[in-house]
């Protein structure tokens, strides 16, 4: 029987993590080990020294490990990850994601009974708090029909074909192994990256929308400008994965589409804001496409990963 491991990467973990732990642990299938790569470990101990409960002691399949920040990276991180693990799969998982019932774990392994599949990532609800901008950014990027996408698609779905999120995605490690895992030194989309990789070399990814986690977040402007900052970033960095294919048709899409939706709902008002925060958007991607003509100082002061871009 194959085994599988999950992953989550954790910074100032609450007692949310703690809820997180609990309903991982209890999924009709079980994961053989949960796998914590914590960013600096004052925090886990704060947390720890606040509850009653340690999870290291209440399971006995939890391993963890202290990075600092400074070390932490968004791919490298995720390997160290890995290399503790010795299962079949592995789930790549988010502090912030929670599973939306207890077939998760079941519901993400049956797409791999396709031998070509490389990567299956779930579908992204969003809370109950969520704007209403970024829970139709969910319907849009998560849809409820399911996909397999291979290279072949492209001309389809351009840069969609290679999206995927750890926020929550299984892997098969054979050919996680095979292709190098993800980039060891980068500043966001390292799921993408190594998905478009998988595609390159004749493997499929799954959307596997039966699968499913509560994920959302309401960003300020200035955290969409950071953010965005960094996927412009990412995304030069890495021209053979985004250099054929272009993400910004797909954002203008989104963005006509959710104008069109709050005229729907008769909320124009929300429109004037929306297309503020586009703005801090595109011009957070622009900088960040750019960042190498901007000098040191300004690219830290741009990035949402600061310390990447103080490495470079």
């Amino acid at each position: 029987m194959s085994t599988i491991d999950i992953i989550i990467p954790t910074y100032k973990p609450d007692n949310a993590f703690l809820r997180l732990i609990d309903d991982l642990e209890t999924q009709a299938l079980r994961p053989s080990h949960i796998i914590i790569m914590n960013t600096e470990k004052k925090y886990w101990d704060d947390l720890i020294s606040s509850t009653r409960e340690n999870p290291l002691e209440k399971y006995g399949n939890i391993k963890l490990k202290h990075v600092t920040k400074a070390e932490f990276d968004h791919g490298g991180t995720r390997n160290q990850g890995v290399k503790i693990s010795d299962a079949d799969f592995f789930v790549m998982m988010t502090q912030d994601a929670f599973p939306r019932d207890k077939m998760l774990l079941s519901n993400l392994s049956k797409a791999f009974e396709d031998g070509d599949v490389a990567a299956a990532y779930a579908r992204q609800y969003p809370r109950s708090d969520c704007n209403l901008a970024e829970r139709y950014s969910r319907k849009f990027n998560y849809p409820a029909e399911p996909m397999k996408k291979t290279q072949k698609d492209i001309g389809k779905l351009g840069i969609k074909t290679y999206f995927c999120s750890n926020v929550c995605a299984m892997y098969r490690r054979e050919v996680f192994d095979k292709l190098g895992g993800f980039a060891d030194k980068i500043a966001f989309n390292e799921d993408m990256v190594y998905a478009g990789t998988a595609c390159q070399n004749g493997y499929a990814i799954c959307y596997v929308p039966e699968a499913g986690v509560i994920h959302s977040h309401n960003y300020s402007c200035m955290q969409q400008f950071h953010r965005n900052f960094d996927i412009g970033a990412s995304q030069v960095d890495h021209p053979e994965i985004f250099g054929a294919v272009k993400s910004e048709t797909e954002g203008k899409k989104m963005v006509s589409q959710t104008i069109d939706h709050f005229r729907q709902l008769g909320k124009g008002y929300l429109i004037p804001h929306y297309i503020i925060m586009c703005g801090f958007r595109f011009v957070g991607y622009k900088l960040g496409r750019n960042y190498k003509l901007l000098p040191k100082s300004m690219r830290v002061s741009c990035a949402l990963n600061k310390d990447y871009f103080r490495s470079l």
